[in-house]
């Protein structure tokens, strides 16, 4: 997101979970109880910045910005490193831009996002060959694409960075649906940034002003959700496309007010643990749930609060379940099912 926000840092004491390949966070960073916070990687010399996090074949995808302008113009390109489940460097890509959106499609394409802000690209990594394939999406809206997602094998990208008219209002698509046709790629509009839609606590009709599209989730009611960052809201999409889709909003509040988030992801079925970065902190957390996750929760990241916190679908409320982070930002579950397997990877270790 381009708007400069003030960052608000919570101080406190920490609680620590040891591992063979976890270190114990600073103490500026603490989770309550039940929840323990931990470190799972860190920047190393080469790569900065910790935003995006992807899964897939057993591994954990991390984009690194590295201080790349977020139009691409200065040339320079961000980092993706492949990790074990354990935090164990497997690889590392290059790809042109700032990146800041990353999804595994299939078995073995990733999807990395560049330039958010203007000129966008799309680099598309053979897990297997290791080989790239870049893509120019078109941005009518003036801007880039932030995030994208796999939802009812569809694929679809928030358009970030939109131009507003001289009232502030956004009239281009706030989300579209890619599709690959050729070598090229075809954008089909899915929800417009001035779309009417339901308040969610209340129930009443409101028209969106969707100015800072940013990352996708799915949430476990089968909606597509798209965060607007600097708007602090959270837009359900049922049904994407169909003659039936329907839209829903709420606004995202903390005891401070109005809170932007930088992503949502919410816990699935089974023992799971999250991960989450803090680009400030060039630093990849685990946070686990002593007695596990409630499946369905949704858990959002705020980039301004410095907090992780569990979010209320009715009404909106954020509440801070670990705080003290310089910017929280992307976010994902992973599941816990196969513990022998990372207890082997620990032991190899």
């Amino acid at each position: 997101m381009k708007h400069n926000r003030t960052q608000w840092i919570a101080l406190a004491a920490i609680g620590g979970l040891c591992g063979s390949l976890f270190t114990d966070p600073v103490a500026a960073q603490t989770a309550n109880s039940p929840y323990v916070l931990s470190v799972f990687a860190k920047s190393a010399a080469g790569y900065s910045q910790p935003d995006s996090i992807a899964l897939g074949r057993d591994s954990v995808f991390v984009g690194f910005e590295n201080h790349v302008a977020k139009d691409g113009t200065d040339g320079k390109s961000s980092t993706i490193i492949q990790y074990s489940l354990t935090g164990a460097v497997k690889r590392m890509f290059s790809v042109q831009g700032h990146n800041d959106g990353l999804r595994l499609v299939g078995e073995d394409s990733l999807f990395a996002l560049q330039n958010e802000d203007a000129n966008p690209n799309l680099v598309i990594i053979d897990l297997k060959s290791g080989g790239q394939k870049v893509f120019f999406p078109p941005a009518p809206h003036g801007g880039g694409y932030d995030d994208l997602r796999v939802f009812q094998d569809q694929i679809f990208m928030s358009a970030s960075n939109p131009n507003l008219d001289s009232n502030g209002v956004n009239h281009f698509p706030a989300l579209v649906r890619l599709r690959l046709v050729g070598s090229g790629i075809v954008l089909d509009p899915v929800l417009m940034g001035n779309a009417s839609a339901i308040y969610i606590p209340t129930g009443a009709s409101v028209t969106l002003n969707l100015t800072d599209p940013d990352s996708l989730s799915v949430d476990q009611r089968g909606n597509l959700v798209l965060d607007s960052q600097a708007d602090a809201q959270l837009v359900f999409i049922r049904h994407p496309l169909a003659e039936d889709q329907t839209v829903g909003r709420i606004s995202i509040t903390t005891a401070a007010g109005p809170t932007t988030v930088d992503d949502t992801a919410f816990a699935p079925e089974g023992r799971s643990f999250m991960l989450f970065s803090d680009v400030s902190a060039n630093t990849i957390y685990r946070l686990d749930a002593k007695f596990g996750f409630e499946p369905g929760t949704a858990y959002s990241a705020s980039d301004t609060a410095g907090i992780v916190g569990a979010l209320n679908l009715d009404n909106g409320v954020l509440t801070p379940i670990a705080t003290g982070f310089g910017s929280a930002r992307g976010m994902v579950f992973v599941s816990d099912d196969n513990r022998e397997r990372r207890d082997d990877e620990r032991r190899d270790h």
